[in-house]
Parts: structure tokens; sequence; C-alpha cells
């Protein structure tokens, strides 16, 4: 990418332009992804929505914001949130592995974290799990995030696009 001077530009991809980037690549690969996210509040599948034909390959997505909709809606069981609370690595794979298995998607992506003002479950603000689950296998990311909230949930969104393109081109 160059800007209008000839050099080359390093700006960040914007979750637009990953979405749709994910989105054509998962149509090559015959592919679907659905999510299950808390701290995004829905702004992940709207970014995977937003490209043009992305009905071919979102299947859906889940908003659980509530710990009980984690567990109802996404399967997370709730030993796990009694124990390890909410903002946790491990919610966020069973977030991602409940999108998957009850959408019946190819990659589910789970996303948990605290967007602030204040801490959650003794993390602190700006604290995200990110997970994708899929036939390749199964990944977990942990990032601390800074910025205001709508910046902290918009890098979510990113972060999670990424890790979903990352594991449907990984090897294996």
């Amino acid at each position: 990418m160059t800007n209008p001077g000839g050099t080359a530009s390093t700006a960040p991809e914007t979750s637009s332009g990953i979405a749709a980037r994910v989105h054509a690549r998962l149509s090559e690969l015959g592919a679907t992804v659905a999510v299950a996210e808390s701290l995004t509040g829905g702004l992940l599948c709207a970014a995977l929505t937003d490209p043009p034909g992305a009905s071919t390959t979102v299947r859906g997505g889940l908003v659980v914001y509530a710990s009980e909709l984690k567990s109802a809606l996404a399967g997370v069981s709730e030993a796990l949130l009694d124990e390890r609370g909410a903002v946790d690595p491990e919610v966020a794979l069973a977030l991602a592995r409940g999108a998957r298995t009850r959408l019946g998607a190819t990659y589910g992506v789970g996303v948990t974290g605290v967007a602030g003002p204040d801490p959650q479950d003794g993390k602190p603000v700006g604290t995200l799990f990110a997970a994708v689950a899929g036939p390749r296998g199964e990944v977990v990311r942990e990032d601390r995030l800074a910025g205001s909230r709508a910046e902290i949930r918009a890098a979510a969104v990113r972060v999670c696009l990424e890790l979903l393109s990352a594991e449907y081109d990984r090897p294996g």
C-alpha cells in the first residue's frame, strides 16, 4: 500500500480490511465462522458481516455479555465461570468451542476481557483473551490493550480477526 507521496504506508490494516480478507479466504476454503463475544458486544460479528457476500461465510454470533448467558447460550461450564470468572483464557476457548458447535461453523471465535472503566474479576482494564477453535486445532491469545473503552473494544475486534486469519492459514 502506498500513499500519494509514493512511500510505503505503515498504517495498520483496518478491521474492515481484515474482515474483507477473512471473508475472501473463508470463501476460498469453503469454510464458515461463528462468534461468541462478550467484551466486544457484537462488534466482531458486525465487522465480519460488513463485506459483501458475508452471508456465505458467517454463520452467526452470540453476544453473551452476562455470565449466565455464556453458559446457557455458548455452553461455557458454570463451574468454570464460578472458578475462574468470565475474564479468563479457558472461558475464551469455551466460547470459541461453543460458537463453533452450537452455530455449526468451521471456525469458532470467542472473546472476553475488560474494556473498562473498572477492573473485573481481578483483571485490569485492557485485558483481552481471544480464542479460535477450528479443524486444525485451537489457539488462545492474551493481550493487554490500551486506550479508551471504545479503543479497547475496536482493538479487540482486530485481534480476533488477525487470530482467525492466522489460524485458517496455519500449516497442518
